[in-house]
């Protein structure tokens, strides 16, 4: 293996998430697919605890790669495709666990604005030890903005299916465009997001 795979594999080891992402993936995979194929992909990842997640744990994102990549493969579909599904569903899920977070605002991009400077603040106080994206928001009128996201687990899918849900939540579907951008400051992704008629 090249020296800069195995430098990104060791990187990745150290980023951690929240046990409420992988708690909600199984969920998911079993609401979707069934109680066996939850387990089955716990298995084929061969994670370290067979799959004991806690909503409140801390467990490296490795582990969601390899539950990700395990259910790729067992249902033919690409890992971006599973977690743009996976990511409205959670924005369901987090709109019910957490509606507090869903009421202060009335539209979808007012809700979006709010991330960084409500949402993320209140999740700290919740999980202290969160590592959470940076999301940026710069408007163009009423209809359209962009969304600079940027994280130290690839996600933007994840993000994207997230931004889908949150639309769905306000009833303001949109058409979303991904561009990645190489900045000197670090890499992110830019979402340009339009109201869809």
């Amino acid at each position: 293996m090249p020296v800069g795979e195995r430098l990104i594999i060791d990187q990745a080891r150290w980023v951690r998430m929240k046990g409420v992402v992988f708690t909600e993936f199984l969920d998911f995979v079993s609401g979707a697919l069934g109680s066996d194929v939850a387990d089955d992909i716990i298995d084929d990842a061969d994670v370290p605890n067979g799959g004991a997640y806690t909503a409140v744990g801390t467990y490296p994102y490795t582990e969601m790669q390899a539950l990700v990549t395990a259910l790729s493969r067992r249902t033919g579909k690409p890992v971006p495709d599973l977690l743009t599904l996976f990511g409205r569903h959670l924005c369901r899920r987090f709109a019910v666990r957490y509606p507090e977070f869903f009421t202060v605002q009335t539209s979808l991009f007012d809700f979006l604005e709010s991330v960084d400077a409500y949402i993320h603040r209140e999740v700290h106080k919740l999980y202290p030890d969160a590592e959470l994206p940076v999301f940026r928001l710069t408007r163009y009128g009423s209809d359209a903005i962009d969304l600079d996201y940027e994280s130290c687990r690839p996600l933007e899918a994840l993000a994207e299916g997230m931004i889908h849900g949150a639309a769905d939540h306000f009833r303001q579907p949109v058409a979303i465009a991904k561009l990645r951008v190489e900045h000197p400051a670090g890499p992110f992704v830019r979402f340009s997001i339009k109201h869809a008629a």
